[in-house]
């Protein structure tokens, strides 16, 4: 699927379209992020439902993902917007397309986290969970797990 910004930017979601270099520079300098492999990159944009936004001249400004199946959850992960693009609602842009887009209709529960957007998800009905006792993590070590790749 493709979608128009009044600004000339696009939205896409076909992923052999996504410039994985671009997102693995962003997303390897990110705070959830860091020093994540391309390789890792690669695998996640795969694993995924993704929509990506391009300047007019083509260049990937702006990225989002979901981790689905389609059918019942997803997690929303790797919002981002270049630096340089910032300021031209991009970043409502994407995560627009992401959460309306057809595959994440009906879904139960989607989900995602984030350090400092609160209020841009508020705008789509993500909320704080009421209780964080019927959550459970692992959590590992990014630095461990990519020094060895």
């Amino acid at each position: 699927m493709r979608w128009s910004h009044p600004d000339g930017f696009e939205a896409d979601d076909d992923p052999a379209r996504i410039d994985v270099d671009a997102v693995h520079g962003f997303l390897s300098t990110a705070y959830w992020s860091p020093g994540v492999p391309r390789e890792v990159v690669a695998r996640s944009i795969d694993g995924s439902l993704n929509v990506a936004v391009y300047a007019p001249a083509g260049e990937l400004v702006a990225f989002a993902r979901a981790v689905t199946d389609r059918a019942t959850f997803a997690w929303i992960a790797d919002v981002f917007v270049q630096p340089e693009y910032r300021g031209h609602g991009l970043g409502k842009f994407v995560v627009t397309c992401l959460v309306e887009h057809p595959e994440l209709k009906g879904l139960r529960r989607m989900m995602l986290a984030t350090k400092d957007a609160h209020e841009l998800y508020r705008q789509y009905g993500f909320n704080e969970l009421p209780d964080l006792t019927t959550m459970m993590v692992i959590r590992r070590d990014p630095t461990e797990l990519y020094s060895g790749q």
